[in-house]
């Protein structure tokens, strides 16, 4: 197998150049946000729950009833494949996002010459921003509300993970013009909490976690990873309808999220939790998630701090 010095794509059944990733602008995924994606990542270069991540995009595709021409089991291989033709790119303790997208293509029209029809997809690999976000695990992540509410699940459903993420974007810009260093977990039209860009929220009570439930957020593999180790870690866990009540009274808070893992929240619309952080039940599940996978994402996000 023949390595590149540019990172490399599968795209519609061929090895390219980043670069020569071309979509055309009728692209209805460009047009019109009529595209899923999903992102998987590596730890010291091996994927982590690659065929999760997966199954999670059929989900999401079945759901918009696009065909990708492909079988999981082939798009865990491409992915696969993109990863091992990367990995000598990486640097020392550096890892990536391994991203599968998947567009409803292009709507054909009198006078088009475009060379492809149909589903575009592309598997690629991203580095993760260790060095951007490596102060969030010695300070602890500050979380703020916004006043735009989650996309309701009758309206269009969280649980797809889709290219229509401007209500999240949105919501995003708002609290980062509030404080650009903080991220945004919205809530639902009732009041409730329910995640952020990429990641889901845990609050800890009484020794116990409590997270929004699966019908109003994109259900995260690495929350579910979370919830498993909880089950043998004998700390019950509880879906539930969880308000600001809920949050400001907490003992603990934390995200996670497939490129931060488990990340300790340190203030929650600038009411700060009580205690170091991250607490000690999220200390806890951060080791066993550490000894599941034989990695310690924590050192390796420190390691990049900078005075």
């Amino acid at each position: 197998m023949a390595l590149a010095n540019e990172r490399v794509a599968w795209f519609n059944g061929n090895i390219v150049r980043e670069s020569e990733v071309l979509i055309p602008f009728r692209d209805q995924g460009f047009l019109r946000g009529d595209a899923v994606f999903d992102m998987a990542r590596s730890f010291a270069g091996k994927a982590f729950r690659l065929e999760e991540h997966v199954a999670r995009l059929y989900r999401s595709l079945k759901y918009l009833d696009i065909d990708p021409g492909l079988s999981p089991a082939e798009m865990v291989a491409i992915s696969e494949d993109v990863l091992a033709r990367n990995r000598h790119l990486l640097g020392p303790g550096e890892d990536y996002w391994i991203g599968q997208r998947v567009s409803r293509g292009v709507q054909r029209a009198a006078g088009d010459r475009w060379e492809h029809y149909g589903p575009n997809v592309i598997v690629e690999c991203t580095p993760l921003p260790l060095k951007e976000r490596a102060r969030l695990f010695r300070d602890g992540i500050d979380v703020i509300t916004p006043s735009l509410r989650r996309t309701p699940p009758e309206a269009l459903s969280p649980r797809a993970k889709m290219h229509q993420y401007l209500n999240l974007i949105l919501a995003d810009r708002e609290v980062k013009a509030q404080n650009p260093d903080a991220w945004a977990v919205l809530l639902d039209r009732d009041g409730n909490l329910c995640e952020g860009q990429g990641s889901n929220i845990f609050l800890v009570r009484d020794g116990g976690l409590l997270t929004p439930r699966e019908r109003f957020v994109l259900p995260g593999v690495t929350r579910a990873t979370v919830i498993e180790l909880a089950e043998r870690l004998h700390i019950p866990c509880a879906e539930a309808d969880l308000d600001l009540y809920d949050a400001y009274t907490a003992d603990e808070c934390f995200l996670t999220s497939t490129s931060l893992v488990i990340c300790g929240v340190r203030s929650l619309n600038g009411r700060r939790f009580a205690g170091n952080v991250p607490g000690p039940v999220t200390a806890r599940l951060i080791a066993a998630f550490k000894e599941l996978i034989g990695f310690d994402f924590v050192a390796q996000y420190l390691a990049r701090l900078e005075a």
